[in-house]
């Protein structure tokens, strides 16, 4: 009889009820490695930007927007000209500064250089009123910006309010809120916002004097009060039907059972389920203020002189655009290049983050 040795399979032996040894064998190093190659442990939020870096129009539209939002943020501490300032050499009025094109200077600033003085290039040429034109599309899109980004903000609370409300209470409540928000739909945003100036200019009239909102002016403040009013139900009607897809999960008929009140189950249980939905319509919305508000602008509606916007500067520069096609071509291509950056991030995120497009 042999010694028995911890490498050894024992054999069946034949007529015998025992199971096969051989079922038992060590596994080989094929076998292994394949329970080692495993998945590494990770977040949502983590492998939706996993996601996201593998899509490169969605990459190469946020380094334009962050290279943008660096531009608009340290432009203006670089440059030593104002948006509204007429540009005076020495502190005398030149008026050969007027219309100038890309990267030229005046008479006296050239007898400057001519010098040995340094003078700062009007890298977008000026106005025609002697303004930096530079500046000016830089400062109106920070204003383009900022709307976008607020007026997002404010679509997002009122939207998400109205639509966790409605999609949680549901029945008649339910029927009673979108059918104000039907009613909402109808209602014309051009015309509201003609309205509202000419109701917030008398109501308002000069209180506004010596505040923060003056530099905004009524348009533009009747601007955010549209969006505060028509605006929202787009949002509102995508969280009621996240809302109403997930309401009635076992989780949440778990914390209905535990007496957890509908406020706790709204924010700890659904929302945070239907989180990435609804950010990724709150990135898309921001292109479509920022389009509201240009085009606003553009017809005399929106940013009030002299704060510029590129709508107003589109607008502005109508008129000469035979003869210097540069001043309607810089706001336009800043329109495009920010609203068709975000609609590609926006695309971007909604298939890294919607769970109905991952696999």
């Amino acid at each position: 009889m042999t010694d028995y040795t911890p490498d050894m399979v024992p054999q069946k032996k034949p007529f015998s009820l025992q199971m096969d040894p051989r079922s038992f064998e060590p596994a080989t190093a094929e076998e292994k490695a394949q329970h080692d190659v495993m998945r590494e442990s990770t977040t949502f939020f983590k492998d939706g930007i996993k996601r996201l870096s593998k899509n490169p129009l969605s990459m190469m539209s946020l380094a334009i927007l962050v290279l943008l939002l660096i531009t608009i943020l340290v432009a203006p501490m670089i440059v030593p000209y104002k948006y509204s300032e007429v540009i005076r050499v020495d502190g005398q009025r030149d008026r050969s500064t007027t219309n100038l094109y890309p990267f030229t200077y005046s008479v006296m600033e050239q007898e400057k250089i001519d010098a040995g003085e340094k003078v700062f290039p009007h890298i977008f040429g000026t106005d025609e009123l002697g303004r930096d034109y530079f500046i000016r599309v830089v400062y109106g899109a920070r204003v383009s910006l900022a709307v976008g980004f607020f007026a997002s903000i404010i679509v997002l609370v009122i939207g998400l309010l109205y639509g966790s409300v409605s999609g949680y209470v549901g029945g008649k409540t339910d029927i009673v809120m979108m059918r104000i928000v039907d009613i909402i739909y109808s209602l014309p945003d051009t015309l509201m916002v003609v309205m509202l100036s000419v109701v917030l200019d008398q109501l308002l009239g000069d209180s506004l004097k010596g505040t923060i909102l003056a530099s905004l002016g009524n348009n533009m403040i009747s601007m955010f009060v549209v969006f505060g009013l028509l605006y929202w139900v787009g949002m509102a009607r995508l969280v009621r039907g996240q809302i109403l897809s997930i309401k009635n999960n076992e989780y949440v008929l778990a914390a209905k059972a535990l007496g957890a009140s509908s406020r706790r189950i709204i924010l700890k249980h659904i929302l945070p389920n239907c989180i990435s939905v609804i950010f990724i319509a709150t990135a898309l919305q921001i292109p479509s203020a920022i389009f509201v508000e240009s085009f606003l602008s553009f017809i005399g509606l929106g940013v009030q002189a002299p704060m510029p916007s590129l709508g107003s500067l589109a607008n502005l520069a109508r008129g000469g655009m035979q003869i210097y096609p540069y001043k309607m071509l810089f706001p336009a291509l800043g329109i495009c290049l920010i609203v068709l950056s975000f609609n590609l991030l926006g695309d971007g995120l909604r298939d890294a983050f919607d769970p109905r497009l991952r696999r």
